[in-house]
């Protein structure tokens, strides 16, 4: 938690280094934004009332917001349109979307070795994803109540149990759908920038995360 304060403290000593207030005035906007959003999500924490739109809202509000400020910034810095930056800034929270779905995945699917830390910590920390959110919109009666009991009463070893009803249910391959639908909205607005080894960089960035996507939880 400091070190993220820290790198917080960095990022706006750095924008304040800048001879106009407008990168300072964007890293302090976004900062406020990503705060917002983490205290949204604290408030819903083990609340299957948590909607999917709300889910979307946070992941808005916190990681896509910190690629759309990272791609505005860029066009900004390098001389860029206002549409391109706008059309830069809508590949962030397109981009950052997708990304942090991966990552929740990851976060039940993949492997601790990758991830590099252990699995289950964000319902460890009460936190809805969407494969949780897809688990309660498509289970039984039955089996919401044991989808409850597990999240109120987290242990390490609940993981086994969970996976088993989030495979039971396929939220694994309707993640990965929502995760490619963001891709492709991503690529999209790729294509309304001008050619340049950017634009294919950040194209590669999209083809990698779908890949790493294709191949969580076993996948081909």
């Amino acid at each position: 938690m400091l070190f993220g304060d820290c790198l917080f403290a960095q990022a706006l000593t750095l924008a304040a280094g800048f001879p106009t207030t407008e990168v300072c005035r964007a890293v302090a906007t976004a900062t406020k934004t990503v705060c917002s959003g983490e205290i949204l999500q604290t408030q819903h924490r083990r609340d299957f009332q948590f909607t999917g739109e709300r889910y979307f809202k946070v992941l808005e509000m916190k990681t896509a917001e910190l690629f759309a400020l990272s791609c505005e910034l860029s066009a900004f810095l390098s001389g860029g349109s206002v549409e391109q930056r706008s059309t830069l800034r809508q590949f962030g929270l397109a981009f950052g979307t997708a990304y942090q779905i991966y990552d929740d995945c990851v976060d039940l699917f993949g492997s601790e070795s990758v991830a590099g830390k252990s699995l289950g910590t964000d319902l460890a920390k009460g936190k809805l994803t969407l494969p949780v959110l897809l688990l309660w919109e498509r289970a039984a009666p039955v089996h919401r109540l044991q989808l409850e009991e597990l999240v109120a009463n987290w242990q390490t070893e609940s993981l086994t149990a969970m996976l088993e009803l989030l495979h039971n249910y396929d939220t694994l391959n309707a993640s990965r759908e929502v995760v490619n639908r963001y891709l492709e909205r991503a690529n999209e607005l790729l294509t309304c920038l001008p050619a340049s080894q950017g634009r294919q960089g950040l194209l590669g960035l999209t083809q990698y995360l779908k890949r790493q996507t294709g191949v969580l939880g076993g996948g081909a």
